[in-house]
């Protein structure tokens, strides 16, 4: 939302050039705080991030599930559960804003993906790939299919050639 003087608020126009923006500052913030957890995470984070991963897959084993407020709650809380180890309050809260701001971008690729006569984006794989390479403390392999993973909403965007900029 933006606020404007004298006439309240209105909700933000979405483009391409912030949906880039705020995917790059997300990927600069989350990897590096996923880094951080899995150096400092102990089990208490291990077991919360198994628990997130499985509440994860159970809402993805179905499209028509994925669709809903209960797959939106399982995917911000299985990506709240990679950073967790990482004992930063700022961390979680601006990548928390970062979170919120996606969602209406994962919104319009989710329903450009359902539309598509192509083979349809895995996100099961891709966050199945990202609890393997956290869970086996592989920062590197982690990092990267988290950057993979949050940067895919944006390849879709542009692939689809939507008027969002």
């Amino acid at each position: 939302m933006t606020a404007e003087g004298q006439r309240g608020f209105r909700v933000a126009p979405i483009s391409l050039a912030d949906l880039e923006d705020m995917t790059n500052t997300r990927v600069m913030l989350e990897t590096e705080a996923l880094r951080l957890s899995i150096r400092h995470g102990g089990a208490a984070w291990e077991a919360a991030l198994v628990a997130a991963f499985e509440r994860l897959s159970e809402a993805e084993r179905s499209p028509e599930r994925m669709r809903g407020a209960d797959w939106e709650d399982a995917n911000r809380a299985f990506h709240e559960a990679l950073i967790a180890g990482h004992d930063s309050p700022w961390s979680r809260y601006l990548l928390g804003i970062l979170y919120r701001h996606a969602e209406r971008y994962r919104y319009i690729a989710m329903r450009v993906v359902s539309a598509e006569a192509g083979p349809p984006r895995d996100v099961h794989r891709e966050h199945e790939d990202l609890y393997r390479a956290a869970i086996g403390r592989q920062e590197a392999r982690a990092a990267l299919a988290l950057e993979a993973h949050v940067r895919n909403t944006c390849e879709v965007l542009k692939k689809a050639g939507l008027g969002v900029g």
